[in-house]
């Protein structure tokens, strides 16, 4: 067990919705990502989801709101529940996520932005 600089790890990409492994355990994946603009609507079947912005601010997207999140601020999405993580344009984002291990980050839906394995930094 090691402390983990997200800061330095987050120095070591560029890569926009690409998820980089920064923890595992037994039962749950942290991983960091940059965003920028608008992903694809999906939902998770098997797990919630937990987003900390670490700078700038998103609005996740649900089928009949909105909800804004704020650099420092966490949100938590249940599972089975469809949302959009989207960024005002030209804003990126830097996001560190939870959620249970194996889940793909575009949860039912497949499109060119899902990502099969996942980096380890």
């Amino acid at each position: 067990m090691n402390a983990v600089n997200l800061r330095r790890k987050l120095a070591l990409f560029s890569k926009q919705w690409h998820p980089h492994v920064i923890a595992e355990g037994g039962s749950l994946q942290v991983y960091l990502t940059k965003i920028q603009g608008e992903f694809v609507m999906h939902a998770h079947e098997n797990g919630d989801e937990l987003f900390y912005v670490v700078k700038g601010e998103m609005e996740m997207q649900f089928r009949d709101h909105a909800v804004p999140v704020k650099e420092g601020e966490v949100i938590l999405v249940p599972r089975r529940v469809e949302h959009c993580p989207r960024t005002a344009p030209g804003e990126e984002v830097h996001l560190l996520v939870v959620e249970p291990r194996g889940t793909t980050h575009t949860g039912n839906v497949r499109s060119e932005r899902t990502v099969k394995e996942f980096e380890r930094i």
